[in-house]
């Protein structure tokens, strides 16, 4: 994955409560009149925020770069099933192995340099085509101020779950999934598509890869494949 984040458009910013500083590492050149407004904007934003931690409010902060594998219809603004949402805690890109290496990684016993162990009934693959390590099941619940590296910058909440086991989510201000998916981070499950069915990283066909980014991950021969969207996570509530 490993996206260099970009400075979000702040033309759809948050309430004041949930400023925060936008991303540092912009790929794109920004002029300068931009970066002034900019600037503008956030002086406009930081001040209500510290008057907001003062009244007992909902406190932000800045976290190293997390990935979220959410299942989710691309329009939802909310919806249940987040229990069935991962946590990437750290890129898992770089920690991946190439699917060029498989016969290495088994002959390891399955257990990658970066010392995860591949589950062959239960794999991972990213947009160039490495076999990655499983996110955290579930992800925890809370408030995560999540982006897709393009214009949308907001905060995702993820409900507890209930009696019925189901965890709901919901966007703030209107956020689509599609709005803070970051398309170029492709991810996909690839599970036995019957109890007898060889579903194997070797049949992968590297030709597929890179994958172009919004594009559906590769089916794979023996297996059924899930797709997820990928959503960075930039800052967390703080606990009180």
């Amino acid at each position: 994955m490993n996206p260099r984040p970009q400075t979000p458009d702040i033309a759809r910013p948050f309430a004041a409560a949930h400023a925060v500083t936008p991303i540092a590492g912009a790929r794109l050149r920004l002029d300068l009149a931009f970066i002034f407004a900019a600037l503008l904007m956030l002086a406009t934003l930081l001040a209500p925020a510290a008057q907001a931690q003062d009244n007992g409010e909902i406190r932000y902060k800045r976290i190293p770069t997390q990935y979220i594998a959410a299942l989710a219809d691309p329009d939802a603004n909310s919806g249940g099933g987040a229990q069935n949402w991962g946590l990437w805690t750290v890129d898992p890109g770089p920690r991946g192995v190439r699917l060029k290496h498989y016969e290495h990684l088994k002959a390891a016993g399955g257990v990658a340099p970066a010392q995860w162990t591949f589950n062959d009934q239960d794999w991972w693959l990213e947009e160039y085509g490495k076999i990655m390590e499983p996110p955290q099941f579930p992800m925890p619940p809370g408030k995560y101020i999540v982006t897709g590296n393009r214009k949308v910058m907001t905060v995702l909440t993820v409900y507890p779950t209930d009696d019925s086991g189901d965890s709901r989510w919901e966007l703030d201000h209107g956020a689509s999934i599609y709005d803070v998916t970051h398309l170029r981070c492709r991810s996909a499950r690839y599970t036995p598509a019957t109890p007898d069915a060889t579903c194997s990283p070797g049949k992968v066909q590297r030709a597929n890869f890179p994958v172009a980014p919004g594009e559906p991950m590769p089916e794979v021969e023996g297996c059924i494949k899930q797709d997820y969207s990928v959503l960075l996570v930039i800052g967390v509530a703080e606990q009180s």
